[in-house]
């Protein structure tokens, strides 16, 4: 029985990740990679902040610290965050269907805490989190369960009675080995994976207003 929901951001409550496909190849390119290999952001997406940077550094032999990339990045991102970025299709209709039925959930993400906070505040759904918990809390982001045991502490559930809404592959996988119940949400950037989310995932959606058919 569902009694709360982990939800995860990029993708799945906003539709942000085209913003990060385009900043992955605009910070590269600043920074002297003329051809970014087109399987970058889809690589890094698995990656928390703080590794993402270190795999440019590294494969790109970029002369510039972690934190410039961190720093850097954020600065690119966040005009969008703060002034663009919508909701998904459904979500609106989805957290209204779950405050009615008193089921609470939140948001566990590996974006910037001040880009996720922003996002939330001017969609005007900041103040119906019970919790946004990021990689800075959890540096080892969503490779490691601890990230949803935590919401699952939060809401005093165990992770049987929680459902993790995710749009990616590898984030689904490490929610399912921790015992959670999941639901995978289509998203442009994970489309190919979706014949393995469909399979490993109790429920999958093309939009997230359909997840109420569930209750």
């Amino acid at each position: 029985m569902i009694k709360g929901i982990i939800f995860d951001l990029d993708g799945t409550l906003i539709d942000s990740m085209n913003v990060w496909y385009d900043t992955d190849r605009a910070f590269l390119k600043e920074n002297g990679v003329e051809n970014p290999p087109e399987d970058i952001s889809d690589r890094v997406k698995k990656l928390t902040i703080d590794k993402a940077s270190e795999l440019f550094i590294q494969e790109f032999g970029l002369e510039c610290t972690v934190e410039y990339v961190i720093n850097r990045i954020e600065e690119i991102v966040r005009y969008e965050y703060f002034h663009n970025i919508p909701l998904k299709s459904g979500v609106a209709e989805t957290l209204d269907f779950l405050d009615g039925i008193n089921i609470p959930y939140g948001v566990a993400t590996v974006t910037y805490r001040s880009l996720a906070e922003a996002s939330l505040k001017r969609l005007g759904i900041y103040g119906r989190m019970k919790f946004l918990i990021t990689s800075a809390e959890f540096p080892q982001g969503k490779k490691n369960p601890d990230m949803y045991l935590k919401c699952a502490e939060i809401m005093g559930l165990l992770p049987e009675n929680v459902l993790v809404v995710e749009d990616s592959l590898h984030c689904i996988e490490t929610a399912v080995k921790a015992g959670f119940m999941t639901a995978g949400v289509c998203d442009v950037l994970s489309v190919g994976d979706r014949a393995e989310i469909q399979k490993i995932s109790d429920y999958y959606f093309d939009t997230l207003d359909k997840l109420t058919s569930i209750f």
